[in-house]
């Protein structure tokens, strides 16, 4: 008989009663209570999270940062209760804690009281870190706690953007008010630059002047130092002419009985004395004349180098905000010798202008003794016949002559005064030339690092960035969120339960082939009786169960589409290939127990085991201990995760076509396995008759 026939019957004989008719259906639909039912029970539960109950707790006092109020605490719970993340509860710090111990509450969230405080003074002296304080207990549910990581980690990014914003938006305020200060600070420079540049020319025109003031002086001082020389040969020789005339009246007035034979004995010496008064009358007259006629023109250039050197230490000194201290004393010194001098000439000057009517006088008198003098030569031959006329003029001579030398006296003091004035005026007006000259060197020097100072300025203007709104906004949210995640999923899978249907599929068919086998035979007793070829034995006793696994394939694929909605990148060939591993599966399966017979389901459920915990189902196989390394590449179900995953999310398919490779081999390999276990099975011994283990 052949194998499809034995087969057959096999199937066939399940339909005899109710019982075996149900044990069929129960094992066509055993896959579904690993596959569709485990699946289902956590297909999308990140769209339930709004189910988990939290705690949140809100002590965020709030805070001020410059004019604008910060709530970093209130934003967040807003953000929070408005996103449905998880089902949360506004309540105290104390019933959150109680809470999550407790289970009512799986985990808490809590801003703290100094939470938006701490956010503000990041613009500070003091920034200070704001923390989000997350309590979770494993003791409730670990997954619950790693989904928090996640959730919360968000949270905080989000927090931390918005306070980043904050901070960069004030950083940026700050650079516009730099831009704008620095070009008031240019501005400022071109308006230094413009009044050096005024200062400089100031500083040429003073030093200028001062040049010309210096001559000026000096010629006022050499020209006083010749009045003076002029003054002190009047008084020497208005003070011989006294001296002259006393002697004579002194003569005459002793000696008035003698003095007629005396005159007329000495009309010659009379005559030579008198003329010497004449000459001497007519030099003090030219002194005089030279004195007077000097006198203005001195006061005059001693008034203007006063008034001169006076404003130009007004204008250095004091309208200047930044004078220079060495300078200004001698400006200082040079107007005060000015000063002086100005004063001895308004003095001398007064000498010959309010006692003008002395001046005239002593004029007069010099031209009267003079006439006099001259009168008393022509007379003197002949004062013999006149003594009392020549005693009376001579008394006069001698009186007008004191007068004369008195004057002299006076004006010698005083021009002598002046000439030390003007000489110390001379010497302040050198020093303040020297002091103006370094003055105009070292305002060219200003002109020049002012004119740099405004160039450097406008250039840092011009590169300064200054943001309106719009650019600021945007710049903002650049920096505070400088690097995103530009997540690109090359074959996504729609949700959880996608994602772990290459996992559990295979584990469902394992198992359904595991139970078909403990009401199947591995191997048919019948062909075994007859003495039937091993392989015809082996196929019959294989055939039954994967036509039940590819019924199997079918109820469960058709409840994962239609039923949890498993949408499939290559349906067709996710059916065919999963036709393929419930073959493979049975054929693994049926070797175990035709080899090791009860020891085989043990060994079946052993193997089921080391394939879920070594194909890399759920984490990575490189994050398992090495053993599960080791074993993974010679596992079929490490291959038929792979090529599901291919199947059902998509990508290349080389991975299947390796799977079908792989499970081919291990089918046709556990099938040969298989006859030549059926080949010792038709041979009875002791162990067959009485096995040591049933089940």
């Amino acid at each position: 008989m052949r194998s499809p026939k034995l087969a057959a019957l096999e199937l066939k004989r399940f339909g005899r009663g109710k019982l075996p008719r149900a044990a069929l259906v129960a094992i066509l639909l055993l896959p579904l209570l690993y596959g569709a039912l485990y699946l289902y029970s956590f297909w999308d539960p990140y769209s339930r999270l709004d189910k988990i109950p939290v705690a949140l707790v809100n002590e965020d006092r709030g805070a001020t940062a410059g004019d604008k109020k910060i709530n970093a605490g209130d934003d967040i719970t807003e953000g929070l209760l408005e996103s449905n993340t998880f089902a949360w509860h506004q309540v105290s710090d104390a019933e959150a804690r109680e809470g999550v111990e407790n289970g009512t509450y799986y985990l808490s969230l809590t801003m703290p009281g100094d939470f938006s405080s701490r956010i503000a003074s990041s613009s500070g002296d003091s920034p200070e870190t704001g923390a989000l304080r997350v309590r979770t207990n494993d003791a409730n549910n670990y997954i619950v706690g790693q989904i928090s990581r996640t959730v919360f980690s968000e949270v905080r990014t989000a927090a931390s953007t918005k306070s980043s914003r904050t901070f960069l938006d004030k950083i940026f305020i700050s650079f516009s008010d730099i831009h704008d200060a620095t070009a008031k600070a240019a501005k400022g420079a071109g308006d230094l630059k413009e009044g050096v540049d005024k200062a400089k020319k100031g500083s040429k025109d003073l030093a200028d002047g001062l040049k010309t003031a210096k001559t000026g002086s000096g010629d006022l001082a050499a020209g006083l130092k010749k009045l003076d020389k002029g003054a002190k040969d009047l008084e020497s020789g208005s003070r011989k002419v006294a001296n002259g005339t006393q002697t004579l009246a002194d003569k005459v007035n002793g000696t008035a009985d003698q003095v007629r034979p005396y005159l007329a004995n000495n009309g010659k010496s009379i005559r030579d004395t008198a003329r010497l008064v004449s000459d001497s009358t007519t030099a003090a007259q030219n002194n005089l004349a030279d004195l007077v006629r000097r006198a203005p023109l001195v006061r005059s250039a001693a008034h203007t180098a006063d008034d001169g050197l006076a404003a130009l230490h007004r204008e250095a000194c004091v309208d200047d905000p930044a004078p220079d201290a060495k300078m200004c004393e001698l400006l200082r010194k040079a107007s005060v010798s000015a000063g002086d001098v100005a004063t001895i000439a308004d003095d001398v000057h007064e000498l010959t202008k309010e006692d003008a009517a002395d001046l005239k006088t002593l004029d007069a008198r010099l031209t009267k003794l003079k006439k006099q003098a001259d009168e008393l030569a022509a007379r003197a031959p002949h004062l013999d016949e006149d003594v009392e006329g020549a005693i009376r003029k001579i008394n006069e001579l001698n009186a007008g002559a004191k007068q004369v030398a008195a004057g002299a006296d006076r004006l010698h003091t005083g021009v002598t005064q002046a000439r030390t004035g003007s000489v110390s005026l001379d010497t302040g007006v050198g020093k303040l030339k020297k002091g103006a000259g370094d003055l105009d060197g070292g305002l060219f020097k200003l002109a020049d690092g002012s004119g740099t100072l405004a160039t450097g300025l406008k250039d840092g203007v011009a590169q300064i960035p200054d943001y309106d709104k719009q650019d600021r906004d945007r710049r903002t949210e650049v920096m505070a969120d400088p690097v995103r995640l530009a997540s690109q999923s090359l074959h996504k899978a729609a949700n959880y339960g996608t994602g772990f249907a290459p996992y559990f599929i295979p584990l469902s068919l394992w198992v359904g082939a595991m139970v078909a086998y403990m009401i199947i035979q591995p191997l048919n007793r019948r062909a075994l009786a007859a003495g039937g070829s091993a392989w015809r034995i082996a196929l019959a006793g294989w055939l039954p169960v994967a036509a039940i696994g590819v019924l199997q394939v079918a109820a469960l694929m058709s409840v994962l589409h239609w039923g949890l909605g498993l949408q499939m990148a290559r349906a067709a060939g996710t059916v065919g290939f999963l036709a393929l591993v419930t073959c493979c599966f049975a054929a693994i399966i049926q070797w175990l127990n035709a080899r090791f017979g009860a020891a085989g389901r043990i060994l079946v459920l052993a193997v089921l085991m080391l394939q879920l915990t070594s194909a890399g189902g759920t984490y990575p196989v490189q994050t398992s201990p090495a053993f599960f390394n080791a074993v993974h590449p010679f596992l079929p179900m490490s291959y038929v995760v792979e090529a599901l995953r291919r199947l059902i999310t998509g990508g290349g398919i080389g991975p299947v076509w390796q799977a079908c490779a792989v499970l081919t081999a291990f089918t046709v390999g556990a099938l040969a396995l298989t006859a030549v276990s059926a080949r010792k099975r038709q041979v009875w011994s002791l162990d067959r008759l009485h096995p040591e283990l049933t089940l």
